[in-house]
């Protein structure tokens, strides 16, 4: 008896099926169209690899079992996720006392499996098995700044982030994994259209958008604004990109490495001052003058994590200036300013800036086409690629400031 073509496939599509019914979590081929609508567990790994910060300096590769998700939350497989100098300051020394945990804020991937509650994002978007997403905050809801400033819930008591969670039974908390369990009331966006490179962007283009929103509430930050950037990190360069994105054009970048300074002028700085080429205070804040029509700066944002730095940045503002702090995410120590010169008799209005709210992600991701649709190479600060099996190398690597951005892409 001869069988055709067709009776053939119908036959191997049969046997497909039956296969997907007694063995949900098999494995589906590429190449067969006809089982698309398989359950959505469908090849999820039983168990996934993890990078467990379990001490100073100290990764472990672990292998956890991937449990089973509640109503309310989301099963994502992690596509890549950047090293935030947060993760290298808890890699030295977990001055937050967080270890062990799975490290790792800055990162996206896709929807595997969705809890049934959860049916929108954060911007009232439909989601589906196969979305890419990139998450935000957590608040509790209960303590005074969620209950007193709405508007200001990044200043939550009890904010939480994915990648800052301690390990706990879950232990996929953090997008150095494999795999990642997005808890319940955790904020999220669907970010479809946008390359793994600017998705692994948007949490810290968040950071300084917040920190852009903070410095206009000031009224100091215009058109017209002459704005120094003090540090020429991943930071301080989303900075200077988001403030030439908002219109502002006579904008000088300092730092001490000609490589970002470099990529500064790329992301549309107009002066750049490396500060190693002064011997002293006196000759930097000249050149900062010299760049500034012999005033100084209308507004300056400090992006280092470098006491001195924090101390100097208001020698380099003119009376009536302004200056928002954007480097201090962990207390790297304190620093010595004079009040009456510093502050006083130049009337500076300082802020600070503190993580973000939920409601700029939406603008983070549009700050990000908005650079590139300007011609500001905001995906080139992505200048190294580690797999997660050599993710202590890519701490290393950031430590050393090798580069801009550091990813970590699973293997």
């Amino acid at each position: 008896m001869s069988i055709n073509a067709e009776e053939i496939s119908r036959i191997v599509r049969r046997v497909i099926a039956e296969q997907q019914k007694l063995n949900p979590l098999s494995p589906v081929s590429a190449a067969t169209p006809t089982v698309a609508a398989a359950p959505a567990t469908a090849g999820i790994a039983r168990s996934c690899k993890a990078a467990l910060l379990t001490g100073p300096k100290t990764i472990e590769m672990r292998e956890f079992p991937i449990r089973d998700i509640t109503d309310d939350e989301i099963l994502i497989r992690v596509e890549g996720c950047g090293v935030c100098g947060t993760d290298v300051h808890e890699y030295k020394g977990d001055p937050m006392k967080l270890a062990p945990l799975v490290l790792g804020h800055e990162g996206t991937g896709e929807i595997v499996k969705l809890g049934k509650n959860v049916t929108r994002d954060n911007a009232g978007k439909t989601v589906r098995v196969g979305d890419k997403i990139v998450t935000s905050v957590t608040t509790c809801g209960k303590c005074d700044a969620c209950l007193y400033t709405p508007g200001r819930l990044n200043l939550c008591e009890n904010l939480r982030v994915q990648g800052l969670i301690p390990d706990d039974s879950t232990h996929l908390n953090g997008y150095f994994a494999e795999y990642m369990i997005v808890r319940a009331g955790a904020t999220f966006f669907a970010v479809n259209d946008l390359s793994l490179d600017l998705r692994m962007l948007i949490e810290p283009a968040a950071v300084v958008i917040h920190a852009l929103e903070r410095a206009k509430s000031t009224g100091l930050l215009n058109f017209r604004s002459r704005v120094v950037i003090q540090g020429c990190g991943p930071i301080g360069l989303l900075m200077l990109a988001a403030v030439r994105a908002a219109g502002t054009q006579h904008i000088v970048a300092l730092d001490g490495d000609e490589g970002r300074l470099d990529m500064a002028k790329r992301m549309g700085a107009e002066t750049t001052i490396n500060f190693k080429n002064y011997d002293g205070l006196p000759g930097l804040i000249g050149a900062v003058k010299e760049a500034t029509k012999g005033r100084g700066a209308h507004f300056a944002f400090q992006c280092t994590g470098v006491p001195a730095a924090a101390s100097n940045i208001f020698k380099f503002v003119q009376r009536g200036g302004g200056v928002c702090e954007v480097g201090f995410f962990v207390d790297n120590g304190t620093c010595t300013i004079n009040p009456h010169q510093d502050f006083c008799a130049k009337e500076i209005t300082l802020v600070g800036s503190w993580v973000y709210t939920v409601d700029e992600y939406p603008i983070a991701y549009n700050f990000l086409r908005r650079a590139q649709g300007i011609g500001l190479p905001v995906e080139k600060l992505i200048t190294h690629r580690f797999p997660l099996s050599k993710i202590t190398e890519a701490m290393e690597v950031n430590i050393r400031q090798e580069g801009l951005k550091v990813v970590v892409i699973p293997d």
